[in-house]
């Protein structure tokens, strides 16, 4: 594996930092490559692929004849709002389960949109409580929808998406799945799981680039929204109409990306599907966990809170680490990490997700180590 991406690297072009982010993130060089030419959008090679775009994803979806795939312009922000503007009727109320920033992300929404809405909060470092789910929805008849995000890239954290979604179903609700940084990872099995609305984004577990969000929506829900939508741009029944209509976008779609993503789908494939690329995630995670402790860094959350996609770490406590200084050398090194998103402690992130393997996490982890070194900060006193 490692030898496969040190050649992809120098077929690219060694130019490329690493992306050890949560999206956008490292690509391969052919998913590169399938965006360079021009295709126009009412070509009938583009709406064949769009069609084989949304074929594919419900397929690992597992879903195929009970939901539909709709490719909305935009990033994941904008794929979830169009989910939340156009799924909750006018009287509508949400239950929104947060233990991370794009939880409150949601609220946020409901909030621009006058969605009425209640708000269960947890810890960063916690997992939403199903049991507390379902009594707020035994308590409280006038929830109709149910929001929460799978895997938390503010943490790491996975939440139980399969457990809530049966809760929620035999409660009679609709259940909407921010799967951001899970799809084409995490296997899911999104009629099993009793997911009504499930969104996710181009640029992560896939692997293609920016410039679309996707919902794998339940036809009957998605059908009983028409007319519902609080946006012009994000009405996700109308973009669905369109797509089945004649294959073609309400507006400019991003062609080069869907292009880029439809080659990133065959690749998927060819790794053996999500659980074989989730696989090789984790491994990549347990990798980066175990030489960031061996450095001396601590990991935020406890392994079986943990996904596979993005970790958080703790600060060292050293007079001498900066966050600033400590990326920016670790960027001229070629390797890009992430900030920290927690609201009660200093961490920084680290992302396994993309076309990174465990040679990649081996090449990092010694660069950490040269520029604690230079930043004057022992090694064993981090965390």
């Amino acid at each position: 594996m490692t030898t496969s991406r040190t050649t992809d690297r120098r077929l690219a072009g060694a130019a490329d930092k690493l992306l050890f982010t949560p999206g956008p993130l490292t690509t391969s060089r052919t998913t590169k490559q399938a965006m360079l030419r021009d295709l126009g959008s009412r070509d009938v090679e583009f709406i064949d692929i769009v069609r084989e775009v949304r074929k594919g994803l419900l397929e690992i979806g597992q879903c195929a004849s009970t939901h539909e795939a709709i490719l909305m312009q935009g990033s994941g922000t904008f794929g979830i709002e169009s989910v939340v503007s156009s799924a909750i009727p006018k009287g509508g109320k949400l239950l929104v389960v947060v233990n991370g920033a794009y939880g409150k992300r949601i609220v946020r929404m409901a909030e621009i949109h006058g969605i009425e809405r209640v708000v269960q909060t947890y810890g960063e470092d916690a997992l939403a409580d199903v049991a507390a789910i379902e009594a707020a929805l035994a308590k409280d008849a006038a929830i109709t929808h149910v929001a929460m995000v799978h895997s938390e890239t503010t943490t790491g954290l996975v939440n139980p998406i399969e457990q809530v979604g049966r809760v929620v179903r035999a409660a009679k609700r609709i259940f909407i799945v921010d799967a951001m940084s899970s799809f084409g990872a995490i296997p899911i099995d999104v009629d099993r799981s009793a997911i009504d609305y499930l969104v996710s984004s181009a640029n992560k577990c896939i692997e293609g680039v920016p410039g679309f969000s996707f919902v794998i929506a339940r036809r009957e829900p998605l059908v009983a929204s028409e007319g519902g939508a609080r946006s012009l741009s994000l009405d996700l029944h109308a973009q669905w109409k369109g797509l089945e209509n004649d294959g073609q976008f309400r507006f400019t779609p991003p062609t080069h990306a869907i292009l880029a993503f439809h080659q990133a789908l065959k690749e998927l494939a060819d790794e053996g599907g999500p659980a074989a690329r989730g696989a090789r995630y984790r491994a990549c995670q347990q990798k980066l966990t175990s030489g960031m402790q061996a450095i001396g860094f601590s990991a935020y959350l406890p392994p079986g809170l943990q996904g596979p996609v993005i970790t958080t770490f703790r600060y060292p406590a050293h007079p001498r680490f900066a966050f600033d200084a400590f990326y920016e050398k670790l960027s001229r090194r070629g390797f890009a990490i992430y900030p920290g998103k927690l609201t009660h402690a200093d961490c920084f992130r680290i992302g396994t997700i993309g076309r990174i393997f465990e040679g990649d996490v081996v090449n990092l982890l010694a660069a950490i180590r040269d520029v604690l070194a230079e930043l004057g900060v022992d090694s064993a006193s981090p965390g």
